[in-house]
């Protein structure tokens, strides 16, 4: 067991035993009431530009379920310990629901806004899971799928994407999306993406900082096609630390860097899905679909 996991063990253990003891303490009393809550999960960020994607996809969700309370979580502790440095506190996923439950919520619906199944998305199972054989705890809770959690959400996506590439872009430039990258076998769908993206225009290429394909592939690809310009675009959901360093950043292993002086011209876009309407719509809808089941 790898340490973090090791941690985030321990966590979930502490915080399952405590509540475990309070709620089989009140075991026998009456219902409780039907209460409905909403957790958003993020890896996190602690860069001050990536707060826009949070608010926006905050907003979304209050709009779209107006009356019911949203609470969020990051799931990075190093982000977690980062931000609570500067004085900002989130909580982990397992004191989030631990708050929740002790808050009386009886129905929760956890929103995963990872980009991917990966490590972060099935830590946060496991802690759900956890939280379900609770005696006494949630009467339901429910995880809505990441962004990519299905071959429709593939499907959905690529338009999406597409449709966000900005408008001033030439055919013959390319578009080079860069994907966080996970040595879990989830990384696969960064790949997957590439294919159908390419399936409707060939100039559109997908990347990883942390797992493949990586920027020396991507290079590769421009070469080949002869690529004389590319807009550099994060496929995370902030633009943050690895949009403004690692892809558009001025050091010479940046992917702007690597890429000029590869000869092909970028320009860096600096966004985060979570930024655009059509993409937060999309994890608006997968939390839609895990409420539904408290009907």
């Amino acid at each position: 067991m790898t340490k973090k996991r090791f941690l985030t063990t321990l966590v979930l253990f502490l915080a399952v035993s405590f509540i475990g003891v309070t709620n089989t303490a009140q075991a026998g009393h009456h219902m409780k009431p039907v209460k409905k809550g909403i957790l958003l999960v993020a890896f996190g960020s602690s860069m001050p530009e990536a707060q826009v994607s949070f608010d926006n996809m905050d907003k979304a969700v209050k709009a779209a379920f107006p009356g019911v309370p949203v609470r969020w979580a990051y799931t990075s502790r190093i982000i977690r310990h980062k931000i609570a440095k500067e004085g900002k506190y989130v909580d982990s996923t397992a004191v989030a629901l631990a708050r929740m439950l002790d808050d009386n919520f009886t129905h929760v619906a956890v929103q995963s806004l990872h980009t991917i199944p990966g490590e972060e998305y099935d830590d946060l199972i496991n802690i759900v899971n956890a939280f379900k054989a609770i005696n006494g705890g949630f009467e339901k809770v429910i995880v809505g799928r990441p962004l990519l959690g299905s071959m429709e959400d593939m499907n959905d996506v690529v338009d999406a994407v597409i449709a966000n590439i900005p408008k001033e872009r030439k055919k013959k430039e390319a578009v080079v999306f860069m994907g966080h990258g996970t040595p879990h076998a989830s990384n696969t769908a960064y790949a997957a993406m590439m294919f159908h993206l390419q399936r409707k225009d060939l100039n559109i290429f997908v990347g990883t900082v942390e797992g493949s394909p990586t920027i020396d592939d991507i290079k590769a690809m421009l070469k080949e096609k002869g690529i004389k310009k590319t807009y550099l675009i994060p496929f995370m959901s902030v633009a943050g630390d690895h949009a403004r360093n690692d892809m558009a950043g001025d050091e010479e292993d940046s992917w702007k860097s690597i890429l000029t002086q590869a000869g092909i011209e970028c320009v860096p876009v600096l966004k985060g899905t979570a930024e655009y309407a059509n993409m937060v719509n999309l994890w608006t809808a997968h939390l839609k679909q895990a409420f539904a089941h408290f009907k």
